[in-house]
């Protein structure tokens, strides 16, 4: 994910998009504090030569609203777009390479990630590739 790209983070309120936004940008090194874009709309974070974009759409009314958030003045260089409620802007954000489709469980949360693109098909192979490596090295 490190070359950017658009995610969008699909599930129910309080099904644990924020909260694997968080994570995923942790695991992309950035260190500053990750806050919920819930009233600031959108959060940057930079990491590395990556700028992240963490966007939450659940207060947007309209998809022409979006256009009031600057988005084309923030994509230069290598962007990676996390999109919360994407459904709410149909049309004028950009379409997914991933989709992550989160659903509350019995016991925690239930993820389903779907590639769109080329690019969300070489994340999720990157994926398939890492967790053969942890099974080799766990013994599994």
């Amino acid at each position: 994910m490190r070359s950017g790209g658009v995610v969008y983070l699909v599930g129910t309120l309080g099904a644990g998009k924020t909260t694997f936004a968080r994570a995923l940008l942790r695991a992309l090194g950035v260190g500053a504090r990750v806050k919920s874009p819930t009233y600031t709309l959108i959060e940057s974070y930079v990491a590395g030569d990556l700028t992240a974009h963490h966007l939450d759409l659940y207060r947007i009314a309209a998809a022409e609203e979006i256009e009031w958030l600057g988005l084309r003045d923030l994509a230069t260089g290598a962007q990676l777009w996390l999109i919360e409620w994407p459904e709410r802007a149909h049309g004028v954000i950009p379409a997914p390479d991933l989709t992550v489709e989160l659903t509350h469980a019995a016991s925690g949360r239930d993820v389903k990630l779907i590639a769109a693109t080329s690019v969300g098909g070489s994340w999720l192979d990157n994926l398939d590739v890492m967790s053969a490596q942890q099974q080799v090295r766990g013994g599994s």
